[in-house]
């Protein structure tokens, strides 16, 4: 260990193994595991810099092994039994090994994450980069922070079956399940799950950017009411086939009038189309022209085709002339006053639509009005 020894001197090692004050052998540390660190070593002078990093480890001050462990947090030269002694020393010295040490194996983590407790789950879960078998381990025995954390971590490889089983354990959980949300990448089958999970503001960010197909909409509104259905079309409207969704939920036996007439309250005319020509059996450019250029019978004749009861007819006549009625600008509020007339016709019928879809739409008038109230305050 020529090379080594004439850089790291005598007096350094002396002073490490005999340093009158922990704050002597400390210094002594940092030195010599700086010049282990940054100079090549060969096979013998590295056999011979492990010794001297035993010795550090086993040092009765916790500041020189804190010297060890923070001077070569980083660094491959540390032996893996050191870097194991160190992960099951006081937090000041494990949690930065635990953090950054290239040294431990997969195995090492999942194990560490399984009998470490919380503090090292969480030091583990931080890591720059984690593999499936370590991320596996952390969602089985860790924490709510410790997966927070990691499913956080993009850097982070996670298995489908493994942020399933996050989602199984932390359902109740906004933080866990915003984390998952807020992945780079998430396969279909969680962000489908994950919609049904979470709020407005983070099912947008899944619905603009996780690729949320059409099919996937469709199983996401099986499991859902019809007024959080229709939530589902108003945030996923431009991405999603209502064709396809309108088939599906009639496959389901969601496709209830109900349904239909708070659709064409919040202005999907679209949707309403195809819904109508699938409870009709009728080809959507048909539906289409008995909706819209067929005269006043023709949606009569496809509503009553349909299978729609006739109490509701009144409402849905007032939603398509208000459609019909309205004239778009291409402003800000378009929307918002497509939807505040049709609501306004709607409840103004002397045949409306049922208690329950009134109470629907007024509470939907009064969003629309505080969101646009909100709209123009910002402006």
């Amino acid at each position: 260990m020529g090379t080594t020894r004439a850089a790291l001197t005598d007096v350094d090692l002396r002073t490490l193994l005999k340093g009158a004050t922990a704050d002597e052998r400390a210094v002594a540390a940092h030195k010599l595991c700086r010049t282990i660190d940054r100079g090549p070593l060969t096979e013998e002078e590295r056999e011979a810099a492990a010794d001297i990093l035993r010795v550090m480890a086993a040092d009765a001050a916790e500041l020189v092994r804190r010297a060890l462990a923070v001077t070569l947090k980083s660094s491959s030269v540390i032996p893996h039994d050191v870097a194991l002694k160190l992960a099951r020393d006081v937090e000041s010295i494990s949690l930065p090994m635990l953090n950054f040490s290239p040294v431990f194996t997969d195995d090492d983590l999942a194990e560490i994450v399984r009998l470490g407790g919380p503090v090292r789950q969480l030091a583990i879960a931080k890591r720059p980069a984690l593999s499936e078998k370590v991320t596996g381990a952390i969602v089985e025995y860790g924490g709510e922070a410790a997966v927070e954390t990691a499913v956080a971590n993009d850097n982070a490889a996670f298995s489908e079956r493994v942020l399933q089983k996050a989602l199984d354990r932390f359902e109740k959980s906004e933080q866990v399940l915003a984390a998952v949300a807020y992945r780079n990448a998430l396969p279909l089958a969680v962000t489908e799950r994950l919609i049904s999970m979470v709020g407005d503001q983070v099912r947008d960010h899944l619905l603009n950017h996780h690729g949320v197909s059409a099919e996937m909409a469709l199983t996401i509104a099986t499991g859902a009411t019809e007024r959080a259905t229709v939530d589902l079309v108003d945030q996923a409207g431009r991405a999603a086939d209502p064709k396809a969704f309108a088939a599906h939920l009639n496959k389901v036996q969601r496709l209830t009038a109900s349904m239909l007439l708070r659709s064409l309250a919040h202005g999907h005319m679209t949707f309403f189309e195809c819904a109508v020509a699938e409870l009709a059996g009728v080809p959507h450019h048909r539906t289409w022209l008995m909706i819209h250029d067929a005269g006043p019978l023709g949606l009569r004749a496809i509503y009553d085709r349909a299978g729609l009861p006739a109490r509701l007819f009144a409402a849905f006549r007032a939603g398509v002339d208000t459609f019909h009625a309205m004239e778009f600008d291409g402003g800000l509020r378009d929307r918002e006053r497509f939807q505040e007339r049709m609501l306004q016709r709607f409840l103004t019928q002397p045949q409306g639509a049922a208690r329950d879809d009134v109470d629907y739409l007024i509470d939907k008038m009064d969003r629309i009005s505080r969101e646009a109230r909100r709209t123009v305050d910002v402006a």
